[in-house]
């Protein structure tokens, strides 16, 4: 059975998860856009070194910086461990946020194409001539719907989208109806939920022991290897403003309370993906104990 554990940021998804598979005797495969890279650690809250040696995980530090990924890319590789996992457990683990690798896992994609070089080519270009707001202008204009699916400015997904739409005539959003999917017989998906104010708070907090963590310190050193602030895999809550702060365009504490705000916008999207979906599981964090969410999961798959 494939369980899926979905929450918004800082929702508490990777120390239940770890729990459960603990339970289950099973492996996890991370559901993030941003934990597959090396030395993103401290800014995607990958699992601990001693929470990676209770449990198996995967999508975890297995891409380099300069690599470009995407959810189809990820649904490549999580095909291969779900089976590797399956071939001696009973159960998978999926567990994370990124909407676009969810709606794939719950339900393929449709048929959009695959990359065409020579648009790549063309709007890497245009964005080194004019910057990523071009494109970005363009891409609200032709297909509008997928602007809110994005984590904000997401290159790589404009990217995407743009050469999509170059291609077909159509927009990206077209090719993944996420209102009508439905997970198939052997695929459960949990959920857990907060009160609004109290998950922001939670993402405040976390924001402020990343600081306390070393987040800039682990910005500077990625940017002292030499690797280019304008990756793909640098694109991202957290890191972008660090890189700003970095560059003098803002203080430490406006970098600090920017990062919570664009997180809290973040957990927004998220939130509101996840509405859409009448099939998942929810489980309120606040009122629920470890145990109770666990035993919550058990009574799903018996239902099953």
């Amino acid at each position: 059975m494939r369980i899926i554990l979905l929450g918004p940021t800082a929702s508490g998804k990777t120390s239940l998860s770890i729990l459960l598979a603990e339970e289950l005797g099973t492996s996890i495969i991370s559901v993030d856009s941003r934990q597959c890279y090396k030395y993103l650690d401290i800014g995607t809250a990958k699992p601990t070194s001693e929470e990676m040696e209770r449990v198996s995980h995967f999508n975890i530090s297995n891409l380099e910086l300069e690599e470009e990924d995407s959810a189809v890319k990820f649904l490549e590789r999580a095909g291969e461990w779900e089976q590797e996992v399956l071939d001696t457990s009973e159960h998978v683990i999926y567990a994370g946020g990124s909407t676009l690798h969810l709606t794939g896992l719950i339900q393929p994609f449709d048929n959009a194409p695959d990359s065409n070089a020579k648009n790549i080519e063309a709007l890497n270009q245009r964005i080194g001539e004019e910057g990523i707001e071009g494109l970005f202008n363009q891409l609200n204009e032709v297909d509008p719907d997928y602007i809110p699916r994005m984590d904000g400015m997401n290159r790589q997904r404009i990217i995407r989208a743009l050469d999509v739409w170059m291609q077909t005539g159509k927009p990206f959003s077209s090719f993944h109806q996420e209102a009508s999917i439905q997970p198939d017989s052997k695929t459960i998906v949990f959920g857990l939920e907060w009160e609004r104010e109290k998950l922001y708070e939670r993402i405040n907090q976390r924001v402020d022991e990343m600081i306390e963590q070393g987040l800039v310190e682990e910005v500077q050193s990625i940017l002292d290897k030499g690797h280019s602030k304008k990756l793909q895999s640098l694109q991202t809550v957290g890191y972008r403003e660090v890189i700003s702060y970095l560059e003098g365009d803002f203080t430490r504490e406006e970098m600090i309370e920017k990062i919570k705000t664009n997180t809290r916008r973040y957990a927004k999207r998220q939130l509101t993906w996840f509405r859409r979906w009448d099939f998942i599981n929810w489980s309120n964090a606040e009122k629920y104990s470890a145990k109770e969410h666990i035993d919550q999961v058990f009574k799903g798959l018996e239902s099953k």
